[in-house]
């Protein structure tokens, strides 16, 4: 498959979707939607407006109280239609993911569009359930839904981010006015096309596109929306959260990481390094939970930077349509220069360079960065310190567990991690002392009914599974 298989037209949305149907803006003004792999504009939708906001949000109200009422059986009906909605245009979502976000396509296959899909599927089961209610002493503790909420998500998982919010606020009972990435709009409209075929109720979801510093917060302030539901960079979150606070509303904000591969002196050092590596990769390195820091013991270091930098010749970069392509571009020119301003700065501070880099080939067109391992490293160097958000591995020597744990946890970030190690109770006991909120275990799966979420400027709140539903409710004590 080449470049033919990329739509050829433009793909031109004119609408919002709001109250149930799609409606004009108010205006004329139209965002463009670029191919980050050529540059070329491959589709725009309309840029909405705080006043859209305002329809937006009023229809999520009107429709709370129908919505917190309906039977969780019902709901979970809802979302069932709304999951077979979404499985029938699993194509066009990978190839629009492909063609917005520049993920090669089977990737897009597999993650960006399987993934949301596997957590929409659990979240019907578990909005089928009735939501749990606890006795505690004279008092009957139940949960009711928040009402609406704003969820403002990112351009790196354009589904999936957006399904991790929207269905279990849903099955919670709440209403959501969403605002997508101006990046990667097209995708959440192959959403709310399956929204408006699976007849979800008037106003219960609704679609909001437009820039952060209009849209975003328009949403995020506007005192009809009850919590706001955030994925993205920890400087925006923290601007989201002075704009809740203003009101007392609540947030839940999954935010940057630099997450830390600790590979002990007894692991399978060629699965660790693999894996590792790939984990960093992940989406052209745009991810939050990424691996960005491999922290190897010395007696290996040397056999492990060497088996990262053939690992990286692996990574061929190209057009996500060719099936040749397994690293694609980053989503725009600006975090394609940010990314490569960060490798600048590492070379500035004394790292070696292993593989990659500033000299290495690129493709002539696109936002492309070259997967890049860096070694000697010093922990508190910006490259250890600071998200990057690109293909570019920092490598860190420790002499022993205790150090490993140390360099682990000095980080202002805790979202992700991983600890590899011939001795599965050893791995528990050190994964058990990171200061964060998810650790695989020798490359334990991706769980989307486990609790996702991160400690210190990672965010607050937690996301999937029951955790995430929880996220959406609030507590009421009646006492009898």
């Amino acid at each position: 498959m080449d470049l033919a298989a990329a739509p050829a037209a433009l793909l031109v949305r004119r609408h919002l979707h709001i109250a149930g149907g799609w409606v004009d803006p108010s205006d004329g003004a139209a965002i463009p939607v670029e191919n980050p792999a050529t540059g070329d504009l491959v589709g725009q939708v309309p840029a909405a407006t705080p006043a859209d906001v305002d329809r937006a949000v009023a229809a999520a109200r009107d429709a709370f109280p129908g919505w917190a009422a309906t039977a969780p059986a019902e709901r979970a009906a809802h979302l069932d239609r709304l999951h077979t909605a979404l499985a029938a245009r699993a194509d066009e979502i990978a190839r629009t993911v492909a063609l917005e976000l520049g993920t090669p396509l089977k990737l897009a296959a597999r993650v960006q569009t399987g993934l949301p899909l596997t957590v929409l599927r659990g979240m019907v089961d578990l909005a089928a359930r009735p939501p749990a209610e606890e006795t505690v002493g004279n008092s009957l503790v139940v949960r009711e839904p928040v009402g609406v909420v704003g969820a403002i998500t990112p351009w790196n998982y354009p589904l999936h981010q957006v399904v991790a919010k929207l269905a279990p606020a849903l099955a919670a009972g709440c209403t959501v006015v969403l605002k997508p990435s101006e990046l990667t709009p097209l995708t959440a409209y192959l959403l709310f096309d399956a929204v408006t075929e699976a007849g979800l109720p008037a106003g219960v979801v609704n679609l909001v596109p437009g820039t952060g510093p209009v849209v975003g917060e328009a949403l995020a302030a506007h005192p009809g929306v009850d919590m706001v539901s955030f994925t993205g960079s920890t400087a925006t979150g923290r601007r989201i959260a002075h704009l809740a606070a203003d009101r007392i509303a609540r947030v839940a904000l999954e935010l940057g990481g630099k997450s830390a591969n600790l590979i002990l002196a007894d692991a399978d050092l060629a699965t660790a390094v693999k894996v590792g590596v790939g984990n960093a990769f992940l989406n052209s390195g745009q991810t939050c939970t990424a691996w960005t820091r491999m922290l190897v013991h010395r007696d290996r270091y040397d056999e492990a930077l060497d088996l990262a930098a053939r690992a990286v010749g692996t990574y061929t970069l190209g057009n996500p349509f060719d099936p040749a392509t397994r690293l694609g571009p980053l989503v725009s020119a600006a975090q394609a220069e940010r990314v490569r301003g960060h490798v600048e700065r590492a070379l500035a501070d004394g790292a070696r360079l292993v593989a990659g880099g500033p000299d290495a080939p690129l493709p002539p067109r696109g936002h492309f960065v070259a997967p890049t391992v860096f070694a000697d490293v010093h922990p508190d160097s910006a490259l250890a310190q600071e998200e990057v958000f690109g293909p570019v591995l920092a490598v860190i020597p420790f002499a022993d567990t205790d150090e490993a744990v140390a360099i682990a946890n000095n980080s202002r970030y805790g979202l992700a991690g991983a600890v590899w190690s011939a001795d599965e109770e050893q791995a528990l006991a050190v994964a058990r002392r990171l200061r964060t909120g998810q650790v695989d275990v020798n490359g334990g799966a991706f769980n989307p009914l486990a609790p996702f979420g991160g400690y210190q400027q990672s965010g607050l709140g937690r996301e999937l599974g029951t955790y995430g539903i929880e996220e959406f409710c609030e507590l009421k004590a009646i006492q009898r």
